[in-house]
């Protein structure tokens, strides 16, 4: 009988340091954000590329390092300063804007629910690096989910209200 070689290969390991993160989901209407908080670190203040942190052309302000899946999150929204604010309003309530950096993956809705399923689960995951952060937060009302959802379209009518043309006569 000859011996049976085994085909498994040793892949080259490389040793990349997982860095500690705080996951929490936020939702709004149908948009789902899955959100990561890294703590920044000493070697992370200076941005690697694809983050725009640097001063902004208005104002003074610094940009968060956010990704919402695999971009920046100025290009995800098209540079909108409403969208923006939205998305990192956590962040400046907490005056914490460059202490923290956040990896995003977000499906469905449109762009502004997305900010605000951001907005929420931004929330969610600096109340789990620091519970206290949530007074703060719970009284800008980051923490509460919006219950508003699309009405379902009901039989006998067009849509969710809307009913057929009536003709008297």
């Amino acid at each position: 009988m000859t011996p049976v070689k085994s085909k498994t290969k040793e892949a080259a390991t490389v040793s990349t340091p997982r860095e500690k993160y705080f996951e929490a989901v936020g939702r709004r209407k149908s948009a789902i954000a899955r959100v990561r908080v890294y703590t920044k670190k000493a070697s992370d203040l200076s941005a690697p590329t694809g983050f725009s942190a640097g001063k902004t052309d208005e104002n003074t302000e610094e940009l968060a390092l956010i990704t919402v899946n695999d971009n920046d999150y100025a290009n995800y929204f098209h540079q909108n300063k409403k969208l923006l604010d939205i998305a990192e309003a956590p962040l400046k309530k907490l005056k914490s804007v460059n202490r923290f950096k956040a990896s995003i993956k977000v499906l469905g809705g449109g762009l502004h629910s997305q900010a605000e399923a951001i907005r929420h689960g931004l929330s969610r995951a600096l109340v789990m690096f620091d519970p206290n952060f949530a007074k703060k937060l719970k009284k800008s009302g980051f923490l509460t989910r919006d219950p508003r959802e699309k009405e379902r379209r009901k039989y006998g009518l067009k849509k969710a209200r809307k009913a057929p043309q009536w003709a008297k006569r």
